[in-house]
């Protein structure tokens, strides 16, 4: 009987203090991987919503330029006698998106979330496919320092480049035309070549000087 009791008074101690600190240890290095974890997650799954957004953006520039001609309806593109090219790039009067009629105008263009200015290739933005702006991806807030209000969002940067008919790879001049030999054989004027279109969407955040590129999108319209 005093054997049994023995016995279960060593099971009934409590913990020591070698113990209690061990068990502290492990739960603080289990707490700490939990919050490392949440902060991963967290940061992962802001990239990711930022990243469809880039490129649900991007696409809308695609869908905006299926309804474009390649260059303008009305005065096309061409060269003068000095071989100078006419016609590539915004005409007078556009100076808005629902203004642009043909591809080539969007060269250069930068459709920015805030201060726009048309001098600098920069309209409102960013856009949808009919061309009007989306105001959900444009954040307005206060400076918590200045107390100023200030804006912060998304971009929209397009490039235009002529590509040779034969290597997509090889980017030519706005005025290239190919002369062909004597009897016009294997002539290409300087409207009939294909064209890239390459969008890069950007974020810029409250405390970022500048977008950051997220995504870039490039497709061949054919000639």
């Amino acid at each position: 009987m005093r054997k049994l009791n023995r016995k279960y008074g060593r099971r009934a101690r409590g913990f020591t203090m070698l113990e209690t600190m061990l068990t502290l240890v492990i739960v603080s290095v289990g707490v700490a991987a939990v919050f490392d974890s949440y902060g991963s997650f967290t940061v992962a799954n802001e990239w990711s919503s930022r990243t469809a957004t880039a490129e649900l953006l991007a696409n809308e520039i695609r869908e905006f330029t299926r309804k474009l001609p390649r260059h303008d309806p009305v005065t096309g593109l061409s060269l003068d006698t000095g071989g100078t090219v006419i016609g590539w790039g915004l005409e007078p009067g556009e100076v808005q998106p629902t203004d642009i009629d043909d591809i080539d105008d969007l060269d250069g263009l930068v459709f920015l979330f805030a201060g726009a200015d048309l001098n600098n290739l920069e309209m409102p933005g960013p856009i949808d496919a009919a061309g009007n702006v989306v105001d959900q991806y444009v954040i307005s807030t206060t400076d918590p320092a200045s107390g100023d209000p200030v804006q912060f969002g998304w971009t929209q940067s397009i490039s235009v480049t002529k590509v040779n008919p034969f290597d997509y790879a090889d980017v030519l001049s706005d005025g290239y035309a190919l002369p062909g030999d004597s009897n016009g054989v294997g002539q290409i004027d300087v409207d009939e070549f294909p064209l890239r279109i390459t969008v890069t969407v950007g974020y810029q955040g409250m405390f970022d000087s500048a977008p950051t590129a997220v995504t870039t999108l490039s497709w061949i319209i054919p000639e």
